[in-house]
């Protein structure tokens, strides 16, 4: 594990929301995690310096709002950074090197954790300097966590709209919980999300990238509203930011 004194996150097995779409995961095995860290984000309880040992950061894509502390982050931690290719050479420009680049259906180990990296339907543009335009990331992607003990896998989609594949990932790695945005305006709102839920067949869904901004107007309880007109009976698990939830929490 990367050296450092660990202030933040739950108990192995666990999952932090940190705001928007920045996650940290401690695995069952005590691996560290960061998906997709903007710690500046108006809802976040931790700055930077508050995050501590870090082993992988996983980045889905490009766009600001999941790319804003990577650079600080991993200069920090040491952690090695995952994220589709075209984004290492991004990450390269900023002077970092501890990266692997990969892509859809691609699975790796690496610092302890396995993660297969599976279709998002987004875009991925990265900001470039002031007032210039965008430049190219390669593809948004989404990533499964493949962990030991019970539970099942952990499916951490990025941004997305709800599409068809989703069935694929289902029947290839049977995640038991989803984190899925719901903001209903650069991603899929509750509608989507409780239909891509029942094409998941996931036990739990636990909703993101919602009230950061008033835009992103969703809520959890939209989405277990939507859940419940389906007939089905996933739960939904509501987090502030700052909440940490269990992996082998009972879905009854």
């Amino acid at each position: 594990m990367a050296q450092g004194t660990e202030v933040l996150g739950g108990a192995p097995g666990t999952l932090t929301w940190l705001g928007h779409a920045s996650v940290l995961l401690v695995t069952r095995s005590g691996s560290r995690v960061m998906f997709d860290p903007w710690l500046e984000n108006p809802r976040s309880p931790v700055a930077t310096d508050q995050v501590g040992a870090l082993d992988v950061i996983a980045v889905t894509h490009g766009h600001g709002d999941h790319i804003g502390s990577v650079v600080p982050l991993a200069q920090q931690t040491g952690a090695t950074i995952v994220c589709v290719h075209e984004m290492t050479e991004y990450f390269a420009t900023h002077g970092l090197d501890q990266m692997i680049g990969m892509n859809k259906g691609g699975t790796l180990d690496v610092g302890g954790v396995r993660l297969t990296m599976v279709k998002a339907d987004h875009s991925c543009g990265v900001s470039a300097a002031e007032g210039q335009p965008s430049v190219y990331g390669g593809s948004a992607a989404g990533f499964i966590v493949h962990d030991e003990g019970d539970g099942g896998a952990l499916y951490i989609s990025g941004d997305t709209n709800v599409f068809s594949d989703m069935a694929i990932i289902r029947d290839l790695y049977a995640p038991e919980i989803a984190v899925v945005p719901i903001d209903g305006h650069y991603n899929m709102g509750p509608r989507e999300a409780a239909y891509a839920v029942s094409l998941l067949g996931v036990r739990r869904v636990a909703p993101y990238h919602y009230g950061t901004f008033p835009l992103l107007a969703g809520t959890p309880a939209q989405v277990a509203d939507e859940l419940r007109a389906r007939g089905s009976t996933a739960r939904v698990v509501p987090m502030e930011p700052g909440d940490t939830i269990s992996l082998t929490e009972s879905a009854r």
